[in-house]
């Protein structure tokens, strides 16, 4: 299976995954690698990473932005928090769907998400098995499911801040 866009065209789904714990990048990709869904997933270990990633992804008309970000909360230098508001203040950026990936269930953590526009909020499991879940859930849905719209739609239609 494949993604399909507003113009119907398939292609591999695009994941960006920012996450700076080493173990939990390889047990995000491992979980990742067993669904039916062919995905490519780029690793971001910083807000800073990621941002350069997505901008010049976004200055490359041939390079997709991804169809979803995995996003850690604890990050390095720049939050988890602060790269969530700047992606959801960028008009090139916004569309992008972002799911919470956060060792915290504090009912705070998941109100301020929500509040700076997450589009989900996941507490990780300890259990590799229940991320093979989680992975599922993700392709199933945002995958399988729902209608993804690319940057070339979102300028198209004529998106605005």
């Amino acid at each position: 299976m494949t993604v399909e866009t507003i113009e119907n065209e398939v292609r591999a789904a695009r994941l960006l995954l920012v996450e700076d714990n080493y173990g939990d990048v390889i047990l995000m990709m491992r979980a990742f690698q067993d669904i039916e869904t062919p995905i490519h997933v780029e690793v971001a270990t910083s807000a800073e990473e990621a941002l350069v990633m997505l901008r010049l992804q976004n200055e490359f008309p041939r390079r997709d932005l991804p169809d979803l970000i995995l996003l850690d909360l604890n990050l390095p230098k720049i939050s988890g928090w602060d790269l969530l508001h700047t992606l959801k203040q960028d008009v090139t950026l916004m569309h992008i769907p972002v799911i919470v990936l956060s060792s915290s269930g504090s009912t705070q953590d998941v109100i301020n998400s929500y509040n700076l526009h997450a589009n989900g909020y996941v507490v990780k499991p300890s259990n590799p098995g229940i991320l093979r879940e989680i992975a599922g859930s993700i392709e199933q849905f945002w995958f399988k499911t729902a209608v993804m719209a690319r940057i070339a739609d979102v300028k198209r239609v004529g998106a605005t801040a």
